[in-house]
């Protein structure tokens, strides 16, 4: 149902080279050019600028490459679902951030899952940006991401609100404090997300706010995963600012201790992002009241 030729951008966009793409199609290389000039001629564009040795998309070919994700998706979309409706499924791919997969949201998820046989998910994690250009393409049916929704043409539904604060050991020289100060914190060893991160840019934009520059403080590691950033924290090689919907099992447990900053009320939503023709409105209200029983496990 799928025109080849779409295959062979996206593979050729991948690796940036005729010859690689041709190498994992199983073709020639000249059969990858060939595939790539019949669809700049139907087009009427050039979608790549050659030169130098590399290939660079072209505006046109930056829009060529987009729609093709979103045309091979639906299709995939189409054929499950019909494969679905004769088994009596619902697949449901979700997109999750760092975050929500740290927080009652994936146990909510699997608990769903338990109870109703006749629904499968695929959870898939990546970065805010990347989960939205995903619900672009229709590879992600539902996105749960932090924040507001910040793209026109989607629903959404509040889950729930979460706020980032200083977690550290348990026997740290914070940890019996109530409060910590900005100033206090410039003194520690800080273990932040990466700076794609929704968590980090949360944070730097209250810096920001009172003027504070992230350049003042003692950030000695920059790690992707909030796992690893937990077991650093207990083994005491610094302290770091997390969503604290992402250490609720730690905090519950005695593992870790939660501290907030003064001046610096980082609030945030944890939303639910899908396409208005989702469909499934049951199924969103029955994760949302899932997530409200599982998160109420651990207060």
């Amino acid at each position: 149902m799928i025109d080849t030729k779409l295959y062979t951008l996206l593979r050729v966009c991948e690796t940036g080279s005729f010859t690689k793409a041709a190498e994992q199609l199983s073709l020639t290389q000249p059969a990858v050019s060939q595939h790539i000039r019949q669809l700049e001629q139907e087009l009427g564009v050039k979608l790549f600028h050659r030169g130098g040795g590399s290939l660079k998309l072209t505006a046109e070919g930056e829009i060529a490459t987009r729609y093709a994700k979103r045309m091979i998706a639906l299709v995939h979309n189409l054929q499950r679902d019909i494969q679905d409706e004769k088994q009596q499924l619902t697949r449901i791919v979700v997109g999750l951030t760092h975050t929500s997969e740290s927080n009652p949201v994936a146990e909510a998820l699997a608990r769903y899952c338990s109870e109703n046989h006749d629904v499968k998910i695929m959870l898939i994690t990546d970065t805010i940006k990347n989960l939205y250009a995903k619900l672009r393409t229709y590879e992600i049916d539902l996105a749960i991401v932090e924040g507001p929704l910040t793209e026109p043409g989607y629903n959404s539904l509040l889950l729930d609100t979460d706020s980032l604060v200083l977690i550290v050991p348990n026997n740290h020289s914070l940890a019996k404090q109530g409060i910590v100060t900005v100033e206090e914190l410039k003194n520690q060893r800080m273990i932040l997300r990466l700076p794609s991160s929704g968590t980090q840019n949360l944070f730097l934009s209250h810096l920001e706010s009172r003027g504070i520059s992230i350049e003042e403080f003692n950030v000695v590691l920059e790690v992707d995963n909030i796992a690893t950033i937990k077991d650093l924290i207990r083994r005491g090689y610094g302290v770091s600012i997390l969503a604290k919907s992402a250490c609720l099992d730690e905090l519950k447990k005695g593992k870790l201790t939660a501290l907030p900053v003064e001046n610096l009320s980082m609030m945030r939503e944890i939303n639910m992002v899908y396409h208005t023709d989702f469909g499934h409105d049951d199924i969103l209200r029955d994760i949302s009241r899932m997530y409200n029983d599982v998160a109420r496990l651990y207060l």
